[in-house]
């Protein structure tokens, strides 16, 4: 069940992770934020990653094998990797109208599906 838990901080983490580094542009976007001064946006940003690192931290404590989890350290950081680009395709789709998704995107994924398989691999 760590691992479980691990991989469900991780989506979590990644979640807060794509909102601090790309939500302040969505902001700008809508004019929210369109005349912040720089300092506001990496203070707004820093607050959000502040939840990132609460559910990193975490999730790397249980996942990791010398505290009972089922994973590497680099098992770890792969999984971390995937999350991250399927949060970040799926948020970037549908917040940010005009970044498609393309044949090239995929092709991309699936050499990643093959790096975890090739960590994983015994």
């Amino acid at each position: 069940m760590q691992g479980f838990y691990a991989i469900v901080l991780l989506v979590c983490s990644n979640i807060f992770m794509t909102f601090a580094w790309y939500g302040h542009l969505k902001l700008q976007q809508t004019g929210v934020s369109r005349n912040w001064p720089l300092m506001a946006v990496i203070l707004f940003s820093w607050g959000i990653a502040l939840f990132e690192y609460i559910c990193q931290v975490p999730a790397n404590r249980l996942g990791y094998i010398d505290n009972g989890g089922p994973f590497s350290l680099i098992q770890l950081k792969v999984i971390q990797e995937v999350v991250s680009l399927i949060v970040f395709t799926v948020i970037v789709t549908l917040l940010f109208k005009g970044e498609g998704f393309h044949w090239n995107h995929v092709a991309g994924f699936a050499c990643l599906v093959a790096a975890v398989y090739f960590v994983f691999m015994k």
